[in-house]
């Protein structure tokens, strides 16, 4: 009875086919912006359409798969638009990920064609594909026809191919097909936003299953995909100014991510004017009891949504609204979709006993991209159902029913973590670890020593004392090979790790994190100006480290992105300058970031008095300086 949850949606298109319905609909609404740019349905339309004939020549067609590696612009949407329409499949690539990672995804897709854009060429990997700018190679494709492509992909094929990670080392890609992202796309307009969300922004990375919902389901309804750029999303109280400028607003992402724009409403630097605002979608990893009371305390007219799914299950497989003083549950299953909890013999487990969560149904996608005996473990048959072809996807996830047949989330059964709200296998990073010459045993944790500070914990054993391992040496190994969000916070050097009699490492026995400064390459030195005192406060606590030196690296110290962004923001309150992500990831360092600030407060130097200072100082002798002769250049 609680997977009685069947619904009607257009099983004969394909998502490319619904967008073009749309623009018949609706041709000349606004259908994307991003800052000062903007496209109405009918130009959207025309622009994809002519990179759908030019994919086409090239050889794009069902089933062939285009890797995108692009920043956020309108352009990304036509690429995305563009491969529907010529019959292929998409794969997002993140421009933050290694050369190394991007390489593999490629290899492993085979990907015909690569769309990018100029300045991006640089940092993609060397291999043998065809490159397509959607900016320097515009002038080509705008020789093809406008109309609609005749592509013949059918909704069993695929709409798409999105890694997660893998505990073989490598990442794993769900494959999508068609079918599932629309009923996915109809559940989320029909169901989840309905009257009470006109906007949504995208603030999701392509890479993210979250942007589904984010640029495709306002598409299909009229809407616009408001494309928000990368600074705004990072600045809690930009975001917050942001969502303020249209009516109606759906606000869709991970907890922590709520977490610090409530920090921010609550530090009375940044205010919430008038209801626009009315929903808040969160999903992605576990949502806590505290963060819904405080949510509610702070706006009470939100309306809070907790989603649940993994990638393999097109996003979301069920939800649920959560209210101020209730238990957190992750409701019932979406749309033609089926939800079972069972036990080790894949039995029903009884109301109120844990079991393990399997999904079936319309949004399952069609297994791991050449991973087949992957696929046939964690696809099984269902036995539940009289169609000969229904499968269950395994997740890893435990959880019980309550008696009102609401699904309450327990945790995992393996070694697959949530960060932030990205997908991670333990086991990737490990043997990752493993790959260094220096390492000898690794393990790597989920801590969270402090309530809401989930954070990545290595435990290493070097070869040897010899070995003379850093952790700057295998922080800067690890970033060459995973994405900035698999690479652990902490790393904590052991002579062995703990072992119980049975062999196996005991968990318990492994020590927390402190707050002393890490093994580091760099020596420490203290803090010159009032400038570097400062930022050496901000980072001291938004890392817990109470030792900060001006040479020391912001990630290598346990910094990682979300983290970035609330530096960005302290920084900008106490100096009163603009700041991007970017300036962190580039001058990670305080002596760098220092500079930056100090340029940025008292602009450009005299060109005179910067000669002379420059002369000074090359008369400073060599010996007995705080410098090295490096810094000094």
């Amino acid at each position: 009875e609680w997977n009685n949850v069947q619904s009607n949606y257009p099983r004969n298109l394909c998502i490319h086919e619904l967008f073009e319905a749309q623009v018949l609909r609706t041709p000349e609404a606004i259908a994307v912006t991003f800052n000062d740019e903007q496209l109405t349905y009918q130009d959207l339309n025309r622009r994809a359409n002519q990179l759908a004939h030019y994919l086409q020549i090239l050889g794009v067609g069902p089933e062939a798969l285009v890797g995108i590696c692009m920043e956020r612009s309108v352009e990304m949407l036509v690429g995305l638009l563009g491969v529907l329409k010529a019959g292929g499949a998409y794969v997002p690539l993140d421009v933050g990920y290694p050369r190394e990672r991007l390489a593999f995804m490629l290899e492993d897709t085979q990907a015909m064609v690569l769309l990018t854009q100029q300045k991006l060429i640089e940092i993609l990997p060397n291999c043998q594909i065809h490159i397509v700018c959607l900016d320097a190679h515009w002038e080509i494709i705008d020789q093809q026809s406008e109309e609609n492509v005749i592509s013949n992909a059918l909704p069993e094929n695929l709409a798409y191919v999105m890694y997660t990670s893998g505990s073989t080392g490598q990442p794993k890609g769900v494959a999508i097909q068609h079918k599932s992202l629309s009923n996915y796309l109809s559940w989320v307009n029909e169901n989840l936003l309905g009257e009470t969300v006109h906007n949504l922004p995208l603030i999701s990375k392509l890479t993210f299953d979250a942007s589904l919902k984010q640029l495709f389901a306002p598409l299909l309804r009229g809407g616009k995909v408001w494309i928000l750029p990368e600074e705004v999303i990072i600045q809690p109280a930009a975001l917050l100014q942001t969502l303020t400028t249209l009516p109606k607003v759906g606000l869709n992402c991970v907890p922590s991510l709520w977490t610090m724009i409530l920090d921010e409403l609550d530090s009375g630097r940044t205010k919430l004017s008038g209801e626009n605002l009315t929903s808040l979608f969160v999903g992605g990893e576990q949502l806590s009891k505290d963060l819904v009371d405080r949510t509610v305390s702070a706006l009470p007219h939100l309306q809070i949504w907790n989603l649940y799914g993994p990638t393999e299950a097109t996003s979301n497989a069920s939800f649920t609204r959560v209210f101020a003083g209730k238990d957190i549950t992750i409701g019932r299953p979406i749309a033609n979709t089926q939800i079972y909890l069972l036990d080790r013999y894949r039995q029903p487990v009884p109301i109120g006993v844990p079991g393990e969560l399997y999904i079936g149904g319309d949004g399952l996608a069609r297994g791991y991209l050449n991973r087949p005996e992957l696929t046939t473990e964690r696809f099984i048959s269902n036995p539940f159902s009289d169609k000969p072809d229904a499968r269950l996807y395994k997740t890893g996830d435990l959880a019980r029913y309550l008696p009102n047949g609401n699904i309450e989330f327990l945790g995992r059964i393996d070694h697959q973590v949530k960060i932030r709200g990205f997908r991670i296998e333990l086991g990737e990073i490990e043997t990752v670890l493993y790959q260094h010459t220096k390492v000898r045993d690794a393990l790597v944790l989920a801590r969270e020593d402090i309530s809401g500070d989930k954070r990545l914990v290595a435990y290493i054993v070097p070869k040897g004392e010899e070995a003379n391992l850093t952790l700057t040496e295998l922080h800067s190994f690890l970033k060459q090979k995973l994405p900035e969000y698999m690479v652990p916070s902490v790393f904590i050097f052991l002579d062995s790790l703990p072992l119980m009699p049975n062999g196996k490492v005991n968990h318990h026995a492994l020590p927390a994190p402190d707050q002393m400064r890490p093994n580091l390459k760099s020596e420490f030195v203290a803090p010159r100006t009032e400038v570097e005192e400062i930022i050496a406060e901000i980072w001291g606590k938004i890392l817990g480290v109470e030792d900060v030196g001006i040479y020391d690296n912001f990630f290598e110290l346990g910094g990682h992105s979300l983290l970035a962004t609330q530096l960005i923001s302290r920084l900008q309150n106490n100096f009163q300058v603009d700041l991007s992500l970017r300036s962190i990831f580039e001058s990670p360092t305080i002596a760098d970031l220092s500079v930056i600030i100090v340029q940025k407060e008292i602009g450009q130097v005299d060109d005179e008095l910067l000669a002379q200072m420059l002369a000074d100082l090359e008369q400073l002798p060599e010996d007995g300086l705080p410098i090295t002769p490096s810094d000094k250049k």
